[in-house]
């Protein structure tokens, strides 16, 4: 079964290795194999005999693990055969791990090779084919096989049109500028790598400091402005400020040689400029994300080196700066993985987008992979149209030089943080930025771990709020009032954030309102709206623009 094509990039992410090298450790110290056996030998004679018990009517509970919502269907439980199935498959998986436990190799081998280990097993579970699980098949039969030639038909479309992979989202429904991208604007500006959209005003009147968005260009800004009515563009324009936003190109190979400096200088640095131009504000208040948050930083190091005040204040979201810690990220992007990745980005010019997107799903390949095997393959159903994976799925590229630069001087030396970075002729010093910046991360983020992103609050030189919020990367941006969300706040700084979190207070509800009463704080008085661009700037198109369909 496809499922997702890992071959290429597990063997330049050094997967393979890793798995080589913990079976040679484990050749060279025998010894190590003892504990792992015993404990298999014993969880198999333990499941064996649940197993018996239960063919003859005795209900003996599993010792294994009873959360795994793969095995929530009552079968799981009720038929002996399903029964001793999920108690062969966990054990052995447990096994696999504790192999690798027991391998005597360094950190980062092991860190991988576990990594591995959990793709073979996830891909292993028998709920993966239809014989194996029982909520497919109660379907099969409820549905007389139409669910099953429906899930063919999907497997065949996925092969043929998704490089093999199981589609996630049906994005048929939307469309940019319609229901996603949708916030009214006109694109004022456009160089070679970026369109500087302005925003529609919807207030009489708005606050002095404009507002400009820096989206991460993994992706393409609209996350910023999803659907109406959970729109953070939407939402900053509606509380009363003049909203401008970068949407960046999609590269190819005409643009290998783009360094990480251009996107500085071509990207916030032209924005500033044009914003001063057409509203007249000698300072803006900026919000990045992700990586856009992580060039907010680089910006504001720079402006102050060079004694330019021009932000009044910054906003980061989900945001690393420090990378010491990057979490399960690591796992891909450990010094000779990102020499072997650089290599192949040198060869084409650029990353492509899929081998981005292939990184993420197997970050969490339960939820983002077999999830969609069993519901689109084996249950024939169609993807949900849900706006956040519709975004997801429309990718971008990176070009060589400047992901390269990005990938060993941020995951692998970490020299923003130890500032040893120089950008655009700068050593950037985090200690000389003095503006106030709100920090916000997620608490299941698992691209910028919320610890790794506290620690921001440790390095720069001005005052800083740090908020956490329920959810993860993407889905705790996009958070508007109602539903379940919480957020976390804490006014004190501690050096060590479950200090801080222990110390922190819940609240219900989204953190954007949090958010917006301290950026009105810093956004100065109300005047009317500025106009629409200007006649240096007059405006090229409606927004979303020309840059962001790009494919």
């Amino acid at each position: 079964m496809a499922g997702v094509d890992a071959g290429p990039l597990a063997d330049g992410l050094g997967f393979a290795r890793s798995l080589g090298d913990v079976v040679n450790a484990l050749a060279r110290r025998p010894a190590s194999l003892v504990a792992p056996t015993v404990g298999l030998a014993g969880a198999l004679a333990t499941g064996g005999l649940a197993t018996a018990a239960r063919m003859w009517g005795v209900p003996v509970s599993s010792a294994l693990d009873g959360t795994d919502r793969r095995f929530a269907h009552p079968a799981w439980d009720a038929s002996p055969w399903y029964f001793g199935m999920r108690e062969w498959y966990l054990a052995w998986a447990r096994h696999l791990h504790d192999l690798v436990d027991a391998a005597d190799v360094d950190p980062v081998t092991a860190a991988k090779a576990r990594f591995a280990t959990g793709l073979f097993t996830d891909a292993v579970a028998p709920t993966n084919v239809l014989w194996g699980n029982p909520a497919a098949l109660q379907r099969a039969v409820e549905s007389r096989g139409v669910s099953v030639l429906a899930g063919m038909r999907n497997f065949l479309a996925d092969v043929a049109t998704n490089n093999g992979k199981p589609r996630q989202v049906d994005e048929t429904p939307f469309r940019l500028g319609e229901n996603l991208a949708a916030s009214p604007g006109e694109v004022v500006f456009r160089n070679d790598l970026m369109e500087l959209i302005q925003y529609r005003p919807q207030t009489e009147t708005v606050h002095e400091v404009p507002l400009l968005l820096s989206p991460p260009w993994i992706n393409k800004y609209y996350i910023m402005d999803l659907a109406p009515g959970r729109s953070f563009v939407e939402w900053a324009v509606r509380h009363g400020h003049t909203v401008f936003a970068i949407s960046y190109r999609n590269p190819d190979e005409e643009h290998r040689d783009v360094a990480l400096d251009d996107y500085l200088l071509s990207g916030p640095y032209d924005a500033l400029r044009i914003i001063e131009e057409i509203t007249g504000s000698k300072e803006v208040n900026v919000v990045g994300l992700c990586l856009g948050g992580t060039l907010t930083v680089m910006l504001l190091a720079h402006l102050a080196a060079n004694d330019h005040d021009r932000v009044r204040s910054a906003t980061l979201l989900n945001t690393m700066v420090d990378f010491r810690e990057p979490g399960p990220m690591g796992i891909f992007l450990d010094r000779a993985a990102v020499e072997r990745l650089n290599r192949r980005m040198v060869e084409r010019g650029y990353l492509e987008s899929t081998e981005m997107s292939t990184m993420f799903d197997l970050l969490r390949a339960q939820d983002l992979v077999w999830n969609y095997v069993v519901t689109g393959w084996l249950m024939g159903e169609k993807p949900p149209a849900f706006d956040i994976l519709a975004w997801n799925a429309d990718g971008t590229r990176m070009p060589a030089d400047m992901h390269s630069f990005y990938l060993r001087c941020c995951y692998v030396e970490n020299q923003l943080a130890r500032g040893e970075m120089t950008l655009a002729g700068t050593r950037l010093d985090l200690g000389a930025i003095d503006e106030d910046v709100y920090v916000l991360s997620a608490r299941e983020d698992h691209i910028a771990p919320w610890r790794s992103s506290y620690a921001t609050t440790q390095l720069l030189g001005g005052a800083a709020r740090f908020v956490l919020t329920s959810s993860g990367h993407v889905a705790g941006i996009v958070n508007p009032p109602g539903g379940r969300r919480v957020h976390w706040t804490n006014d004190e700084l501690p050096a060590d954030p479950d200090q801080w979190l222990a110390g922190a207070t819940e609240h219900q509800g989204t953190w954007w309102e949090d958010w917006a009463a301290w950026i009105a704080e810093r956004s100065g008085p109300r005047r009317p709206p500025p106009p629409m661009g200007s006649a240096a700037h007059p405006p090229l198109g409606p927004a979303p623009g020309t840059y962001v369909h790009q494919r």
